[in-house]
């Protein structure tokens, strides 16, 4: 396989691909601080609140029910 098959087929494997112009603009509804993108996990990092929230089908859902609390 070469370089540009496998990044495509990880790109796949991880799910869809988020606007980096979305994640930009998106902030923690908790803590209004940034996010980081995980993108082998799929899901928005918040640091400064402790927890990750989901995405989904490419969607971020951002609700604190949904979080998960960091280790």
């Amino acid at each position: 396989m070469n370089d540009t098959a496998s990044t495509t087929a990880a790109a796949a494997h991880a799910g869809p691909q988020l606007d980096r112009r979305m994640l930009e603009a998106l902030i923690c509804p908790l803590t209004q601080g940034p996010l980081t993108y995980d993108a082998a996990a799929q899901e928005l990092i918040s640091r400064s609140a402790g927890v990750a929230f989901p995405i989904r089908e490419g969607i971020p859902i951002m609700l604190e029910s949904e979080a998960r609390a960091l280790e």
